[in-house]
């Protein structure tokens, strides 16, 4: 993990707080000597003035000169003179301000001022808000001002200095400091020394989140016995991901989401990281998996690309696929918006249902199988082998049409149990996305393999895809992150 370094302009600034042998000022930081207990650290800039050329400017400048992981970067302080970045398109808005402003007594209730330290603010009703701000602008201390006219928009914002803090907000700056970093206030407990560290992106809320809790378990296991420490982070960890060496997404991700972001970030950060933006973007829209398929002329359920501008979809669908056939939202996930359609009544309800969320409808024909193959791929090799079979009555493995979502059973195998034509096939659809890890689903029909998706994001559980390799499934997928974080270090 990284050495934390929190840098003042003065030492009287730090006064309010708790001593801290990590707090330094800008003239001791910048003669730090470079050495190899230093040379990993994450730093806190909390000098007076970040503007070009002051000190906050150049402490900035100087961490990323030597590799320091920073905040604020030299690109933030950029983005924060940047008005442009201002018009940002903030859902529900004005209810959330004009909501939070019927418990507060002011003057002039046209203007309001949020600040925000470390992603956090006192307002509740804005929390999610004010760390959308820290995302964009990660400043350890910001202060927002909306203005409202007929609706409420963003006039300005502006970085705090520890010196402009009354004593009810130093506590707020000390509370959000706290939950940044924690090191800052316990002492670091006596453990042992790990080559790398990770970070695994999960939500405990998630319901069908790509790995239960005893597999995350086993990851934190297994790292620790390969010698890289694992922590767990959600989504409001998203400012610490330069303190890791690797980042592992175990929770299912989407373009327009913190996953993607959290995936980039890591990317620019240099850390080892899977699903990394590319597989992503690749894998999240079905869109794009049938293009790449029919391509590469691997073999898929025939597929239409459906439009609302279309005429006369049924008899079009009808006469390409016939019925019944499959409809499909392109970001759907555990089978979530795919619908099969009996007749022309059922596709003009589902398709209409569907052209409200997307552009795009992709029709498929419909392949009927006890169970679907799904084969792990990591750096373009087979991993493991499973039979995800449908639920019960039902024509898909998960069952959302019920009070309660079901899902089939399964059967893992040895890889060489598996029919080879299945597993080159997998191969070769993982392997046009990247060579990260990948789970290709695929249906075998009377001699026939075909690919109906490739996930960037496959389950790994407990007692399920580890069913035939035990401990070895999580060992091979954490000696993978080890080569790499390895080779990123020569």
């Amino acid at each position: 993990m990284s050495k934390l370094i929190i840098v003042v302009e003065k030492k009287k600034d730090w006064g309010p707080y708790y001593p801290s042998k990590e707090v330094m000022t800008f003239k001791e930081y910048i003669n730090l000597p470079m050495t190899k207990e230093n040379e990993r650290c994450q730093v806190i800039n909390l000098c007076r003035d970040y503007r070009y050329q002051g000190q906050g400017y150049y402490c900035s400048l100087f961490a990323e000169a030597v590799d320091h992981k920073i905040i604020p970067s030299l690109r933030a302080i950029n983005d924060l003179s940047k008005r442009s970045f201002y018009s940002l398109d903030i859902k529900d808005l004005n209810k959330k301000l004009d909501n939070t402003l019927l418990d507060r007594k002011s003057a002039d209730r046209n203007v309001f001022l949020m600040p925000i330290y470390f992603g956090s603010t006192q307002y509740e009703e804005l929390s999610e808000l004010a760390r959308k701000f820290f995302e964009l602008f990660p400043f350890p201390a910001l202060q927002v001002k909306f203005v409202k006219e007929k609706n409420w928009s963003i006039e300005s914002l502006k970085y705090l200095s520890l010196d402009d803090l009354e004593a009810e907000e130093q506590d707020r700056f000390a509370e959000g400091l706290d939950r940044f970093s924690s090191k800052v206030w316990r002492k670091p407990r006596a453990k042992k020394s790990y080559r790398f560290s990770m970070a695994i992106l999960q939500n405990p809320e998630e319901k069908f989140a790509p790995s239960d809790a005893p597999a995350l378990k086993q990851l934190i296991k297994t790292g620790k016995t390969l010698g890289v420490e694992v922590d767990l982070i959600t989504k409001n960890d998203y400012a610490r991901l330069s303190e890791y060496d690797s980042l592992f997404i175990r929770e299912t991700t989407s373009l327009n989401h913190h996953t993607y972001m959290f995936s980039k970030k890591a990317e620019s950060e240099g850390l080892v990281v899977m699903d990394d933006p590319t597989s992503i973007l690749r894998c999240t829209n079905k869109v794009y998996l049938h293009k790449m398929l029919e391509f590469n002329d691997i073999d898929r359920p025939k597929t239409l690309l459906l439009e609302k501008s279309i005429a006369d979809l049924p008899q079009y669908v009808e006469k390409e696929l016939g019925y019944p056939c499959v409809l499909k939202i392109p970001d759907g996930s555990f089978s979530v918006g795919v619908h099969k359609v009996k007749n022309a009544e059922e596709l003009l309800e589902k398709s209409g249902e569907l052209f409200k969320k997307s552009a795009f409808v992709l029709a498929q024909e419909y392949l009927y199988t006890e169970f679907d193959w799904r084969i792990g791929v990591l750096n373009e090799k087979p991993l493991y082998a499973c039979k995800y079979f449908m639920s019960r009555g039902h024509w898909q493995i998960y069952n959302h049409q019920k009070t309660r979502t079901e899902s089939g059973t399964f059967e893992t195998l040895p890889l060489h149990q598996v029919p080879k034509k299945v597993l080159k096939t997998a191969v070769k659809a993982a392997n046009l996305i990247g060579d990260g890890l990948y789970g290709v689903d695929l249906k075998e029909v009377n001699g026939r393999v075909a690919v109906i998706e490739v996930n960037d994001n496959p389950n790994i559980d407990r007692g399920v895809e580890d069913a035939y390799l035990g401990e070895d499934l999580y060992t091979k997928i954490m000696e993978e992150f080890i080569r790499r974080m390895e080779l990123r270090g020569q």
